[in-house]
């Protein structure tokens, strides 16, 4: 056993205690004020899936196999969304932001918002209003005719416009996450919904969402590279300690929100004590050292975030600052193929 395993070695040690000191402390909490908010969607700007199918025919009829897509009609027909949202106050589940903004897609037109689809591309590439055109306008000239300065300029004009891009991994795994991460202790405290998936990002972008097709006109539904999934799960790791502890520190009674975000974060301190160790970047120990100088007191919610907020600028340093080339000591801890969720499209 090495030292990233070993649970008595001094980072992962200090790390693991201070998060069961969080557990402890969460069923002390109280009067700390806010809500764990989902991504924000801009209604105004969705252009809707179809207008991405024009294009992405093969990634879209993996969508179509997929449970995101099937949220649109399996989720309010579903006994337990009944009862959540009866539970709630809900009448319409489609209507009701509480259920719309991490279980379909919706749209204004007209200064009227009308849910159109299940979870779906702009749902994790956000809303494509500012930035579709650019995006798929080959800078005014047929597919495979630009310049390589002009699909630089492309990309970036894109990524302006707010596209999340695969490379993006911060951006994504954020993404993913305030919704995996159920982004209301109301909702689960009194409408007993689940306080969240047992999130990971390679076993779950690896899994039926994956839809690696577009570079290879869709002859294959191809895994991501080792390097790639490094990436993945490293950032997934700094992005699951972020929002747990953010989760904590919103949290304001004593009941089942706070206490499983609190084992979440126990958990999500734990591996990324381990992936510390492996990899040892300024950015690993910087999360390690904020995680130590953690305070878990009652009314804690304001050191909480700041916690969380220093965690994120180190996740963005390095999701920005890698490619997963100079990672290979995590690879023992990456799921396998056998981990992945859910069954992969194949053209």
């Amino acid at each position: 056993m090495n030292a990233a395993q070993h649970p008595s070695s001094s980072p992962f040690r200090t790390l693991a205690l201070a998060a069961v000191t969080l557990v402890v402390a969460v069923l002390a909490l109280g009067g700390v004020q806010g809500s764990l908010a989902a991504q924000p969607k801009d209604y105004a700007k969705v252009v809707g899936p179809k207008e991405c199918a024009e294009c992405h025919k093969v990634t879209t009829k993996a969508w179509q196999a997929s449970h995101h897509f099937a949220t649109f009609t399996d989720m309010p027909r579903s006994k337990e969304g009944r009862e959540i949202a009866e539970r709630m106050g809900i009448k319409r589940v489609k209507t009701d932001s509480l259920c719309v903004d991490c279980h379909f897609t919706s749209q204004e037109k007209a200064g009227q918002v009308d849910t159109i689809a299940g979870i779906s591309c702009e749902s994790c590439h956000a809303p494509a209003g500012d930035w579709l055109k650019r995006h798929s306008g080959y800078s005014g000239k047929k597919k495979g005719q630009e310049t390589p300065q002009e699909i630089a300029k492309r990309w970036a004009d894109a990524e302006a416009g707010g596209m999340i891009r695969p490379h993006m991994t911060y951006k994504l795994a954020k993404n993913c996450y305030s919704c995996h991460i159920t982004p209301n202790e109301k909702l689960v405290n009194e409408g007993k919904h689940s306080p969240g998936s047992p999130f990971e990002l390679v076993s779950w972008s690896q899994g039926e969402v994956r839809h690696k097709l577009w570079y290879n006109d869709g002859k294959a539904n191809l895994e991501a590279t080792p390097e790639r999934k490094r990436m993945l799960f490293v950032v997934g790791a700094m992005v699951e300690l972020e929002e747990s502890l953010r989760a904590v520190g919103q949290a304001t009674v004593k009941a089942n929100y706070a206490v499983t975000m609190a084992k979440r974060a126990q958990i999500a301190a734990k591996r990324m004590a381990a992936i510390a160790q492996a990899v040892k970047t300024p950015e690993t120990a910087a999360i390690l050292e904020v995680v130590k100088g953690v305070k878990l007191n009652l009314n804690n919610g304001a050191a909480l975030t700041a916690a969380a907020d220093k965690i994120g600028a180190s996740a963005r340093k390095f999701s920005d600052g890698y490619d997963g080339s100079t990672l290979a000591a995590v690879d023992g801890m990456i799921p396998g193929s056998d981990k992945y969720k859910g069954k992969v499209y194949q053209p």
